[in-house]
């Protein structure tokens, strides 16, 4: 898998400078609007992660892949991205406006952590269609942006950050309220976000992470220092899944991942996600999608 695009790297694809105010000891923010290009002259986005974050207003008709998931935006679209999800954009020359801000986490640091927010976490949601009415007002939000960035104002770094709340927040009220409604975290749940984080953790498959390490309920278990059966019933009580089916499904969602945009071979990916046998791979694939991976990866 391609490594991390850097912040400075972003500026170099982009753009071919750097800005003065990078190694800002505040964090970085900036802002850019997204230009109509011309057919034929758009150059495809990587896919891979960055080690920034990134909020896009989009219009236009573009497809979207985050993970082994392709979002084809025909309205006017706000998508979060964040370091953690490898993504990229196709059709870019179909994009007829819009605009996006970057950002890193220092920028944010002692205004609480990013992560805690579902945009910006692995299982939220990342891409939100806007009605008419609600396109306006993302846009309004971005035009104040866009003038406070040019200001003089000394504290204008405060001001970008709130909107960029405002952006967040704006985003998570589309939300079925459900997802946000607080209950009580019992010893359960508790064991279970720790399984959940233990196994987010061993992905994406790159060079940071070359091999998944933690395949079995045991394993999982032994590393949060419990029973496997405490485990597997605690999971079973709040997700209504078991241990192994959960573990299967991140696996297998990495596996159409690594065929779909890597140039692994089968072999090395089949390895590097814990499997002993490529036979073993290609027969758990199999069994999951009803086609091997090899015809996934040319499908």
């Amino acid at each position: 898998m391609n490594h991390v695009e850097s912040i400075e790297e972003f500026y170099k694809r982009k753009f071919g400078w750097l800005p003065d105010n990078l190694k800002n000891e505040i964090g970085h923010f900036n802002l850019f609007p997204l230009v109509p290009i011309e057919a034929g002259k758009a150059t495809p986005l990587p896919y891979k992660r960055r080690d920034y974050y990134k909020i896009m207003f989009i219009i236009g008709d573009i497809d979207i892949n985050y993970a082994d998931r392709v979002f084809t935006v025909a309205k006017p679209t706000l998508v979060f991205s964040n370091p953690f999800i490898p993504y990229k954009c196709d059709h870019l020359d179909r994009i007829q406006g819009g605009c996006y801000c970057i950002f890193n986490q220092h920028f944010f640091h002692q205004f609480g952590n990013l992560n805690q927010y579902a945009v910006f976490q692995p299982t939220g949601d990342h891409v939100f269609e806007l009605t008419e009415i609600q396109a306006q007002t993302v846009q309004g939000i971005y035009d104040k942006m866009f003038e406070e960035i040019n200001s003089q104002y000394v504290h204008k770094y405060d001001v970008l950050r709130n909107y960029v709340f405002e952006l967040l927040h704006f985003a998570m009220k589309m939300q079925p309220s459900s997802k946000f409604d607080k209950q009580p975290i019992n010893a359960s749940q508790r064991i279970t976000t720790l399984f959940l984080e233990l196994l987010e953790r061993q992905f994406p498959i790159d060079e940071n992470h070359p091999s998944v390490k933690l395949r079995s309920a045991s394993d999982f278990a032994h590393q949060l220092n419990v029973h496997v059966n405490h485990l597997n019933r605690a999971v079973k009580e709040t997700s209504l899944k078991t241990t192994s089916q959960i573990i299967a499904e991140r696996v297998l969602q990495e596996a159409k991942i690594l065929l779909k945009h890597s140039d692994w071979n089968i072999s090395e990916i089949a390895f590097a996600l814990g499997f002993t046998e490529v036979t073993h791979f290609n027969n758990f694939f199999k069994k999951h999608t009803q086609m091997s991976p090899s015809k996934f990866r040319v499908g």
